[in-house]
């Protein structure tokens, strides 16, 4: 179930009544190594490949082989999601809280971002201008939840000439990471995809993409300024503001087409 159906009162000089979907929102609580490490609010879909993208993401995790178990358990109010490893994820880390602008409760252990800025993004991917607004614009229309519930964000892998994966959730940084973690776990190849999704690109998700590897982060929305900054020092390419004929440009490495 990814909504639920109320019957609420809207006002617009009087009250009438109106009926409503309300998006699902459930806790996840990620352990690893029997170690509590964070819980997500989100929607309960993909929830191993939410588990896996944050800790990928925050840098818990560096190789698929590393995970000797995955277990996923529904308990109705809330989902477990407990994860094995072969090494041992917190040694030498400084426990370091990070308070992020998404939704959920956002942590991160010892992430040091001028190490992180310090990455080069060198995929060679090339697209036009007429092909990140056609992205855009079916982003818009697979958004089937957002537009029943206007509660949800979107996010997506692409290709210059196909979306390959289709993530929403409640919060920006989970579809993000849902897509990191199925990348991850699968094996796709990222130096020749993109990002195209909704939502301010805030600095925590510009570094998520960056720690992926996707040259490409394409945004509906605006930047930050700390994103900009760290996108001109890694070399992503970085859209926003993208609208049904027009988007801004705050980075590019020479892999848009005509720009």
């Amino acid at each position: 179930m990814e909504s639920y159906d109320y019957e609420i009162y809207e006002y617009k000089g009087g009250f009438t009544k109106k009926p409503i979907k309300s998006i699902q929102e459930v806790p996840l609580t990620i352990t690893l190594n029997g170690r509590e490490v964070v819980t997500l609010l989100c929607t309960a879909k993909y929830p191993e490949y939410l588990a896996v993208g944050f800790l990928k993401s925050d840098a818990f995790i560096s190789s698929p082989d590393q995970i000797t178990n995955l277990t996923i358990r529904d308990e109705g109010t809330r989902i477990l999601a407990d994860v094995e490893t072969c090494h041992d994820p917190w040694e030498n880390r400084v426990m370091e809280r990070s308070i992020t602008s998404g939704c959920g409760k956002g942590t991160n252990f010892g992430r040091n971002v001028s190490t992180i800025s310090k990455r080069r993004l060198d995929g060679d991917i090339k697209v036009t201008p007429e092909q990140i607004l056609t992205l855009a614009k079916e982003l818009h229309e697979r958004s089937t939840l957002y537009n029943a519930t206007r509660g949800c964000h979107n996010s997506s892998l692409c290709t210059p000439d196909e979306m390959l994966l289709f993530r929403e959730d409640i919060g920006r940084h989970n579809a993000i990471d849902m897509i990191c973690g199925q990348c991850f776990l699968d094996n796709v190849p990222v130096e020749d995809k993109m990002i195209v999704s909704t939502g301010r690109v805030a600095s925590e998700i510009l570094l998520k993409v960056v720690r992926i590897g996707i040259p490409i982060m394409v945004s509906t929305a605006v930047a930050t300024s700390f994103s900009v900054d760290l996108a001109r020092k890694t070399g992503i390419t970085l859209v926003g503001n993208v609208k049904d004929d027009s988007f801004w440009v705050y980075n590019d490495k020479g892999r848009i087409i005509g720009f």
